[in-house]
């Protein structure tokens, strides 16, 4: 696994190829890459993290499969941005029609569009800070709708393309409408995980 001393990491600077260079070479860091070039080290999900992950897979899968159209990702893919950061939501949609106009080449590397959906699950290692950097550069990338998951808090803040996050609290379903259509997350079966 790869591991660069702290200087190290914070001065290099990569380009999205030279990332997913990086990343084939080291298939079992946990990496991201901001719009600058620098690296962002992930830590791996811990159990309960993990069980949440799995209910908003399967919640985004279901969905998927009932309204034609949506490609749903899981948490270990990550997306070339407009902005050239390197991104992987804990999960994400993107309209079948945008998936189909990619090549086979860029649909088997990190694909370079922002999912239509972003969603973000924190866990208790996961700095909020961080966490609301990555859903600003959702929204400015062009995302439609962005769900950041605050399970300690069970509270929600739904990023849309402007204005600012609406947090909302005491949802046992979170609606995804208008920008999706009969999207609804039973955060209640996910903060139970």
């Amino acid at each position: 696994m790869l591991t660069l001393p702290r200087q190290l990491s914070e001065a290099l600077r990569l380009t999205p190829a030279q990332f997913a260079d990086l990343c084939a070479a080291n298939p079992d860091a946990v990496l991201e890459l901001a719009a600058d070039g620098r690296l962002i080290e992930i830590t791996p999900a811990g159990g309960e993290t993990g069980r949440r992950n799995n209910q908003l897979a399967v919640q985004l899968g279901l969905w998927a499969r009932s309204q034609p159209g949506w490609c749903v990702f899981d948490s270990s893919t990550g997306f070339q941005l407009p902005d050239g950061s390197v991104l992987s939501p804990d999960g994400s949609a993107v309209r079948l029609e945008r998936w189909q106009a990619l090549t086979p080449a860029e649909r088997q590397g990190f694909p370079p569009l922002c999912p239509d959906l972003v969603v973000e699950l924190a866990s208790p290692s996961d700095p909020l800070l961080d966490l609301r950097r990555k859903m600003e550069a959702y929204q400015a990338n062009g995302a439609l709708l962005g769900w950041l998951l605050l399970p300690e808090t069970r509270c929600v803040e739904v990023w849309r393309p402007s204005g600012e996050p609406q947090r909302l609290e005491g949802l046992a379903v979170l609606d995804g409408e208008p920008e999706l259509l009969a999207l609804r997350l039973d955060l209640a079966e996910l903060w139970a995980a």
